[in-house]
C-alpha cells in the first residue's frame, strides 16, 4: 500500500496561543451580561466550530471559531468554562425565550 491513506484526514493545527481578540471579548460580554456562562463546544465540519454559551440566568447564545482548538482557548481566556457534552442540567438551565419557540414553531409547521 502506498504511503499514507485516503481515509486518514490529517491537518496542521498549530496552536497560536492566541484566539481572536473579537471572539474573546464576545464570550466576556455575554458572561457578564448574564452572571456568568458555561459553554458547550461543538464542531460543525469546514465551517469550524459553534460556541454554545448557557448563561447564569437562563439565557443562551452562540459564537463561532475556525476550530475547536480555537474556540477552546477563546473560552480559557474569556474565563468561561467549557462542559464536556450536553449534560442534564445544563439543558434543564437553558430558558428560550418566547420569539425563539414562535420562531420553531413558523418552521415546523410550514413542513
Amino acid at each position: 500500500m502506498a504511503d499514507g491513506s485516503d481515509t486518514t484526514l490529517t491537518a496542521d493545527q498549530t496552536a497560536s496561543g492566541q484566539a481572536p481578540n473579537g471572539l474573546v471579548a464576545g464570550i466576556k460580554s455575554f458572561a457578564a451580561e448574564h452572571g456568568g456562562a458555561k459553554a458547550v463546544i461543538e464542531y460543525v465540519g469546514k465551517r469550524g466550530a459553534r460556541i454554545v454559551l448557557v448563561g447564569a440566568d437562563g439565557a443562551w447564545g452562540d459564537q463561532f471559531a475556525e476550530d475547536t482548538v480555537t474556540a477552546r482557548e477563546a473560552c480559557a481566556q474569556a474565563g468561561v468554562a467549557v462542559e464536556n457534552a450536553w449534560e442534564r442540567e445544563l439543558m434543564d438551565q437553558m430558558r428560550p425565550s418566547n420569539d425563539l419557540w414562535r420562531s420553531m414553531a413558523r418552521r415546523t409547521m410550514a413542513r
